[in-house]
């Protein structure tokens, strides 16, 4: 199929095309039009596929730095984009406060500009209906917080997956194991996500997760990002970033005025230390 365009790019790769052609003519005249190829956000769509179709090996650690879950609003899609955040999630569990219906995620993805990556998250969810929505809405990826088990993995065509654990007094042990076991090639996943462990809750907790086991086995993860979540807010996020080094932070509740409504103070005040922290790191 050919493209012109980063969106149409993201809404045809997740549906299983192999290789993405490029139309380099203008409508209107015979003179070459590269203003797509020289798009940064359009070339680096293209570079999850190479000529012949296959994954491209880019950077392992190349994932969004702060996302902001549980929009349910077109107005918080907007502000939430707008305050610097490069990742933003729709949460589809319909025992969540924030679930979102497709319809209503769908206008919320119209807003979301392309340079902030879309997520969606599911609890044992069919794969057919992982699949959809995944398709539909033009997500970037797919963020599993379930019981799912590695082999259900197989069924999500490849798409890209970030993989949600609660950690518990096992450690990273239980979940390197799992890990293990996904190590296949039609399973693609792109980072672990680390949330508080509660024995009744997939997230959503407000609890944080324990920093200091996971920042003395973090090593063990390798080249796989990791990404913060539970009970991050504003007030503790850098210090987080600076115990635990992860790859990313998430959060939901802590940067709230209510359930699913979004406070722009505390995100825009979440994102700048988010980034301040991740800046650190780097210098």
């Amino acid at each position: 199929m050919f493209f012109t365009s980063s969106a149409s790019v993201r809404k045809c790769a997740g549906c299983g095309f192999c290789a993405l052609g490029l139309h380099t003519r203008s409508r209107y005249n015979r003179d070459t039009d590269r203003r797509y190829i020289r798009d940064p956000i359009f070339l680096d769509r293209l570079d999850h596929f190479d000529r012949f179709g296959h994954k491209s090996t880019r950077n392992p650690r190349n994932v969004f730095r702060v996302k902001i879950c549980g929009l349910t609003s077109v107005e918080d899609a907007a502000m939430v984009s707008s305050a610097g955040a490069d990742a933003v999630g729709l949460n589809f569990y319909a025992k969540s406060p924030r679930s979102l219906s497709h319809e209503k995620a769908f206008e919320l993805v119209k807003v979301v500009p392309d340079s902030v990556a879309r997520v969606g998250l599911f609890v044992n969810a069919t794969d057919d209906e992982v699949c959809s929505a995944y398709d539909h809405l033009g997500l970037d990826f797919i963020q599993l917080h379930g019981d799912e088990p590695p082999e259900y993995l197989l069924a999500l065509g490849g798409r890209p997956v970030i993989r949600a654990f609660r950690l518990g007094s096992g450690g990273l042990n239980p979940i390197l194991d799992y890990l293990a076991a996904c190590d296949l090639p039609e399973v693609n996943i792109q980072a672990v996500l680390i949330d508080a462990f509660d024995p009744q809750l997939y997230g959503g907790t407000g609890e944080t997760a324990d920093w200091q086991q996971l920042a003395s086995e973090r090593s063990a993860l390798k080249d796989l990002p990791l990404i913060l979540a539970g009970g991050l807010d504003e007030t503790n996020v850098e210090q987080a970033i600076m115990k635990v080094r992860p790859d990313a932070v998430d959060t939901a509740s802590g940067v709230e005025e209510r359930p699913g409504r979004k406070d722009r103070n505390r995100v825009e005040a979440f994102v700048q230390s988010a980034h301040k922290a991740f800046s650190l790191l780097a210098s």
